[in-house]
């Protein structure tokens, strides 16, 4: 049920509400939030805005134009699980004063223009998605990094390391193995309890959840699953999924973290995007090709192929999220796709009906920002359906033990940031289209993430120590 501002003014009183937190996504997929003592909120706020400072925001306005408007969507709100004083939590749109339109760079801006050049289009009129952000859940992590060298050290009861572990209460040693996370369980699985409460948190906010479990890593891997929805609400509600989870863990003394890969020698954690446009009431992507699906499916996916390498960019947008990339961690590093093969980076999930036909990308990782992750996979789609690229035949051997002639023709995904960012730089025109992501934006997002490649290169790290010391 979509609520109007009235309903949200009525949430106020029935709830007797104090603070009415403003939140919006900046450049890195970071929540960033402002709060205002609900007796300010009434129609002008919802009509006029919030304004603040767009200039202290990584990637953002320089300090000669800094005042932008918060304008928030009464759509997006909910009773806050985690604050003391009763708060409703309201996603806004970055607005620019001066013309009352979406700020180029707000990335639910260019989320909201993907939407809108969809339908003018006239491929679909709506574009569905749902994701897949797996993360850990651990007991504690230190980290250094200064002139001194740097080190860091995951703690978890959990974990396969921790079997010669001397703990207060006994080491009752039920843990899962390296990789044996999926999906044994109690006491084994440790974590039930938490997942569960994270998913009531979840139903409670108006996330529907449909199944959690561990995942395939020790130490604490998991997954919650929730249902799909629209491009922009669903990447509203994958930004209220993380706030969740992070909170609740807290909650219970614990962390938890979307790294791709926080643990070495064990599954990272990716984020499988399942997507499928429709039109008019009817899933495009349903038809009778390979595993059920349409001419226009196979096109959608011939353009996520065509442009992966500029896509990583954005759906795996931290240098973290190469060390996932890497074949034999079920990663999937093959752009190929298949209807039984997780080692292509596009699945045919197997459906019961036409109206679950979709397809998954599995390449894309939960350090994405999904409003900027799910405009980027669609563009690069409807760029395959506009120009009828096909994605080849379906790939169902193994990818990871091809003959080596096979392996040399089938392309991968970027093995490093620093090329994710170079192809994005050569191939941003499709992103451009209908004015959904401008070369601006796209010059500001290269530049901040370059910042964050240049101070992984200039960091010593203590694998270099093992590998060079002694030379």
């Amino acid at each position: 049920m979509s609520l109007s501002v009235n309903d949200v003014l009525q949430m106020v009183k029935d709830h007797d509400v104090k603070f009415v937190d403003l939140r919006f996504t900046d450049t890195r997929g970071k929540e960033q939030h402002v709060s205002v003592p609900a007796k300010y909120v009434g129609l002008d706020k919802f009509e006029e805005g919030h304004a603040f400072d767009g200039s202290s925001i990584a990637g953002w306005k320089g300090i000669q134009a800094s005042d932008m408007l918060l304008m928030p969507d009464p759509a997006t709100a909910y009773l806050d699980p985690f604050m003391d004083e009763n708060t409703i939590v309201i996603t806004c749109d970055v607005v620019e004063p001066t013309d009352g339109k979406g700020y180029d760079r707000d990335p639910r801006s260019i989320a909201k223009r993907a939407e809108a050049y969809l339908q003018s289009s006239g491929v679909g009129d709506t574009a569905y998605f749902g994701p897949e952000p797996e993360f850990f859940i651990f007991d504690s992590v230190n980290w250094k990094i200064d002139m001194s060298g740097c080190s860091v050290k995951i703690n978890s009861e959990e974990a396969a390391w921790s079997s010669d572990e001397k703990y207060d209460s006994g080491n009752t040693g039920h843990r899962p193995v390296v990789k044996g996370g999926y999906f044994p369980v109690p006491p084994v699985d440790s974590l039930n309890d938490i997942r569960a409460a994270m998913c009531l948190a979840l139903e409670d906010i108006g996330i529907e959840v449909e199944v959690h479990h561990h995942e395939v890593a020790t130490a604490g891997q998991c997954e919650i699953g929730t249902k799909f929805d629209t491009l922009v609400r669903r990447a509203d509600q994958t930004q209220a999924l993380k706030y969740v989870v992070h909170n609740v863990a807290h909650q219970y003394g614990k962390t938890a973290t979307f790294m791709p890969k926080p643990v070495v020698g064990d599954n990272g954690s990716g984020m499988h995007v399942h997507q499928s446009i429709w039109k008019d009431g009817k899933n495009l992507f349903a038809g009778n090709g390979y595993a059920g699906l349409s001419e226009t499916a196979l096109y959608y996916i011939g353009g996520i192929i065509k442009h992966a390498k500029a896509l990583n960019a954005i759906t795996n947008p931290g240098t973290n999220s190469y060390k996932r990339l890497v074949p034999h961690y079920e990663a999937p590093t093959k752009l190929a796709y298949s209807a039984k093969n997780r080692s292509a980076s596009i699945r045919i999930p197997h459906v019961a009906s036409d109206k679950a036909r979709r397809i998954e990308t599995r390449f894309p990782d939960p350090t994405a920002n999904p409003y900027l992750c799910f405009a980027a996979l669609m563009m690069a789609g409807l760029d395959g359906i506009a120009n009828k690229i096909h994605p080849g035949d379906p790939a169902d051997k193994n990818l990871y033990d091809l003959p080596p002639e096979e392996d040399a023709k089938i392309p991968t995904v970027c093995t490093s940031l620093d090329e994710a960012l170079e192809n994005l730089d050569k191939d941003r025109e499709f992103l451009t289209r209908g004015g959904v992501f401008s070369n601006d934006f796209i010059d500001a997002f290269i530049a901040l993430k370059m910042d964050e490649v240049t101070r992984m290169r200039m960091t010593t790290h203590p694998l270099e120590f093992e590998m060079y010391y002694s030379i």
